[in-house]
């Protein structure tokens, strides 16, 4: 491997005394993050007037400006802050904090924020592995994080070539690796967009860009099942005839990314390779796009980030309506969740349900997936599903535990694995617990329902409403169609009831009503299938996860599976043309 950094003769100001180390410092006082003042009227002169979108909530940003044992970036650190600093002061879209200090990942010190941006951090920036534990965790939880350039490297000990100090996070960010052409600081390339309507890349109105900057390549674990790519390289359009054979820079598959968006657990991540100079905050396109890109990790400014490898005209068409289809892991309760999460990459999904009973988590980790599993236990879990491009919104908790600091626990664990909402059928006395938990840890409670000896006060949606009245909108139905329509409960019926109390959807079509019904292929059943997604569309009806159930041929369930999944895309593709649905 062949990096080469040369060292830069760049004009700053600031020794270390001037980076702000204490969050008060930031909010009061009024520092220029560049010495030359003709650079921050260029700065000033690039900055978008306003913010694309008004902010949820009054948002905080951190912007980690740590850099250790290189200090090739120092003036795009300098100029970055300066225009950050500059973008929240003059549009309202967040406050910023600036520091070099990794006090700030303390647990209760990153709970301030929305979002972290690691401002160009090359190395150990933060050495300590509790302070890292609490950054991943902030993360996973719902956190955004934001880098660019070095942060690549972020995290690797510094010597040539770097050594990996924290593998996760380069699955975090979406890569790893610095290569790039030696002796071409300002290497020309023309920037294609690979996602031409992406909300983040409207700023270029459907145009190419030229650039030239310090142009990064990326090694494992950038893999497109795992990011939305926004901007690459044109191969077509750049000159790469001077590379020899065998060129670091070179991949196989012509594939060079240079900035992408993901979500990492629940966490709002955002990644691009240009910054090595400060001339990328001195450009009005540029900064617009970054701009964008920090509020879409901040919470403000919602954006698709399906990864590329999994886009098809369906996917598009589900991600307009706002649905996701996955596979519920009861589906494939007879294999390990390991294997469960193989099958459904194969089927080609990117969404799992985990299940916290009647499954080991793999032949190496033979116990029930539940919050009893040790943090590198986890850490396996978390690196399987990134191996096969699966995320988990959902999870079943067979049992909510009794007393608030067990249940804590099972929410910390949610939020480890990046859990958007529980599946789960509580008792009545626990439901004011739960929704306090619910809303301190953004994790939704779904009321799932079985039959009448089972769940005697959860099986019909009335109940379930009854329950919900008075609560927040984090409590909430996980329906299984499999026992409505088992019970003679109406489907189309039970979203009229419900309505926008439907949190996430258990999905079965069965080949009678009546309680000998077992499951079939969506559409191929007496379950109304494209008629209850058409209700769930006219109610504007978001479920955090549309999942598969096909509780039947346990063995050789996987063309069922397949159909149904043709099913859901044909019905997705037309819902998705028609007008907006109205929300009685």
């Amino acid at each position: 491997m062949r990096h080469i950094f040369e060292s830069h003769v760049l004009a700053v100001v600031c020794a270390a005394a001037l980076f702000l180390t204490n969050p008060c410092q930031a909010e009061e006082k009024e520092v220029s993050w560049v010495q030359d003042p003709a650079q921050r009227v260029r700065i000033e002169k690039a900055l978008p007037g306003q913010a694309t979108a008004r902010p949820l909530k009054p948002r905080r940003l951190l912007i980690f400006n740590r850099n250790v044992e290189y200090d090739g970036h120092r003036a795009s650190i300098l100029a970055g802050s300066e225009a950050f600093k500059q973008f929240g002061q003059r549009t309202g879209a967040f406050e910023a904090t600036v520091s070099e200090d990794p006090a700030l990942f303390d647990r209760d010190s990153l709970r301030q924020f929305d979002a972290v941006f690691l401002n160009n951090s090359i190395g150990s920036c933060v050495p300590e592995p509790e302070r890292r534990k609490n950054l991943l965790e902030f993360v996973t939880g719902g956190g955004g994080l934001m880098g660019v350039h070095g942060t690549s490297i972020a995290f690797m000990k510094w010597q040539w070539p770097p050594v990996e100090d924290w593998t996760e996070f380069g699955h975090i960010i979406g890569a790893r690796g610095a290569n790039h052409r030696g002796g071409y600081l300002q290497e020309p390339v023309v920037m294609a967009l690979d996602d031409r309507d992406h909300p983040l890349l409207r700023v270029f109105e459907g145009k190419s860009y030229d650039w030239s900057d310090e142009i990064f390549r990326f090694h494992d674990p950038y893999s497109r099942k795992n990011v939305r790519v926004l901007l690459r390289i044109d191969v077509d359009r750049t000159d790469l005839s001077t590379y020899p054979p065998g060129d670091s820079c070179l991949r196989a598959d012509n594939d060079y990314a240079l900035a992408w968006i993901r979500n990492y657990g629940k966490g709002r991540v955002f990644y691009s390779a240009l910054a090595h100079s400060p001339h990328v905050f001195e450009d009005a396109t540029m900064l617009r796009f970054y701009l964008d890109a920090a509020q879409f990790v901040l919470g403000d400014l919602p954006a698709p980030t399906t990864p590329s490898a999994f886009l098809t005209p369906a996917m598009r068409a589900q991600e307009q309506l706002g649905w996701r289809l996955g596979i519920e892991a009861y589906t494939f309760h007879k294999f390990t969740f390991f294997e469960a999460i193989e099958k459904t990459a194969e089927l080609g999904l990117p969404f799992i349900g985990g299940l916290s009973f009647m499954q080991q988590v793999s032949k190496d980790i033979p116990k029930n997936f539940d919050q009893s599993l040790s943090d590198e236990e986890l850490l396996q879990i978390r690196m399987k599903l990134e191996s096969a491009g699966v995320r988990m919104p959902v999870y079943y908790a067979q049992t909510i535990p009794s007393d608030e600091a067990a249940c804590r626990r099972l929410f910390e664990f949610g939020n480890k694995l990046g859990v958007e909402t529980f599946i789960c059928e509580p008792k009545a006395e626990q439901l004011d617990l739960l929704d306090r938990l619910a809303n301190e840890y953004a994790i939704n409670v779904g009321i799932h329902n079985h039959g009448p000896d089972i769940s005697p006060h959860l099986w019909r949606p009335e109940m379930v409403q009854a329950l919900c009245e008075g609560r927040s909108k984090r409590i909430g139905a996980a329906p299984d169609l499999g026992y409505w329509l088992r019970l003679g409960i109406d489907p189309i019926e039970a979203v009229r009831i419900l309505k926008d109390r439907i949190i996430t959807v258990q999905m079965h079509d069965l080949h009678e009503r009546g309680p000998k019904g077992h499951d079939v292929p969506w559409g191929t059943g007496a379950g109304k299938t494209r008629e209850f997604f058409q209700e769930l569309h006219r109610h504007g009806i978001k479920p955090t996860m549309i999942g598969i159930e096909y509780s039947y041929d346990w063995f050789e369930s996987m063309p069922k599976l397949a159909q149904s999944i043709e099913f859901f895309n044909a019905t997705t593709l037309d819902l998705a043309t028609k007008p907006e649905s109205s929300h009685p």
